[in-house]
């Protein structure tokens, strides 16, 4: 039986609020535990709760998301936040991130692609608004020094390990490799999990960035 992943809803709007409950209820894996209007509420919601998924408004009263992010981060790292928006500011997408955000999403998502995102980051991606995430891309791939003990962590990935990260390192999901690779979704993610130890990163786009510095992922 698949567990059932437990959401907090955080926006200052009540009316887009009410929808999103609705939207995720509509699911029969996703539960709506809690919801806020700001930022405070918020954080003793989470400290309450202990949600699976915070979906986050940036904009909020009392405090901007940011601010929330970190502190909900800080005070309930079991929680994944998502920041649930309109704004399309790349520097605000990279500082939510920076401060334990694990998806940034527009406030025009369908119900279906809510329901697939609050999904997704609950299993340990990270997701970002395919619109933005080219530009995110550019911005983390700036000339960066691999450290030593990342260079030592590629060294030690087995055989099966780099040929995912050659996969990751060309922009495939979970599921190609798996496809590509006859693995199942999951022991693919076991194998990430594996990855970003060793590369001492904390996201499949880091390792994909750390990968593609070193000359993974160029297709032959």
């Amino acid at each position: 039986m698949t567990d059932t992943i437990r959401v907090l809803v955080v926006d200052d709007h009540p009316l887009f609020r009410q929808g999103v409950i609705q939207s995720l209820n509509q699911a029969g894996d996703i539960s709506v535990v809690g919801e806020a209007a700001d930022g405070r509420a918020a954080l003793q919601q989470a400290l309450d709760l202990l949600p699976d998924v915070i979906l986050l408004d940036v904009s909020m009263p009392g405090g901007s998301g940011l601010e929330a992010v970190s502190a909900l981060h800080d005070a309930v790292p079991v929680s994944k936040i998502v920041m649930l928006t309109v704004s399309e500011d790349e520097d605000t997408l990279l500082a939510t991130l920076k401060a334990g955000a694990r998806g940034y999403l527009l406030k025009g998502v369908s119900s279906q692609e809510l329901q697939q995102v609050v999904r997704a980051v609950y299993n340990g991606e990270v997701y970002v608004t395919p619109a933005m995430a080219s530009n995110l891309l550019i911005e983390m791939a700036r000339p960066r020094p691999v450290t030593q003990a990342q260079a030592s962590g590629l060294d030690e990935l087995t055989g099966r390990e780099r040929e995912i990260l050659e996969l990751v390192a060309q922009g495939q999901t979970n599921r190609e490799i798996g496809q590509r690779l006859y693995l199942s979704e999951k022991t693919v993610k076991h194998y990430m999990t594996n990855i970003l130890q060793k590369l001492q990163v904390r996201s499949r786009v880091e390792a994909a960035l750390l990968a593609q510095r070193r000359g993974f992922g160029e297709r032959r």
